[in-house]
């Protein structure tokens, strides 16, 4: 979380992407997806992430993704400098995917959800406000995705570890 925080600052205040610490913790050094989502006065301001690892350690993810999810998530405008005192952060390090056969198998407060469908992909986190249910988890997947409801869809769940 502080490594999303001071990447988010440098960057913003700069224009510079910083680089991982010298000694990392050891999940620091692992490859796995990384979402960071970044709130202003409980309200979600950014989120952006990865599925899967595209870099090469989680330090690397939360750097990318701290980055994008201050200034290329589509819903908001990028961070301003004069918002940065105001801005909570966290960051899910997510297991890999597994293919579920059912929404037996989905549970929205334990899992992360992924809905696929042809090339398309949406994903919605696990144990957020407001998402009690996993039809209203596919749902919201769904419409991430641009999945219609009579479209057919493969599921896969994750777990995640969240630092707040």
């Amino acid at each position: 979380m502080e490594l999303a925080k001071e990447t988010v600052e440098a960057y913003v205040r700069e224009g510079k992407t910083i680089q991982p610490p010298g000694e990392l913790t050891p999940e620091m050094t692992e490859k796995a997806g990384v979402f960071v989502s970044i709130k202003k006065k409980g309200q979600l301001r950014g989120c952006i992430g990865t599925s899967l690892p595209s870099r090469e350690n989680v330090a690397q993810e939360v750097i990318q993704n701290a980055i994008s999810a201050a200034t290329e998530d589509p819903r908001f405008l990028p961070v301003d400098s004069s918002e940065l005192q105001e801005l909570e952060y966290s960051v899910d390090v997510l297991s890999k995917p597994e293919r579920v056969k059912g929404i037996n198998e989905l549970d929205p407060k334990r899992y992360g959800v992924i809905v696929k469908s042809g090339g398309r992909c949406g994903l919605l986190l696990p144990d957020l406000e407001s998402v009690d249910t996993v039809e209203e988890q596919i749902r919201i997947a769904r419409l991430k995705a641009g999945i219609s409801i009579e479209e057919d869809i493969e599921l896969y769940r994750f777990e995640v570890k969240r630092y707040k």
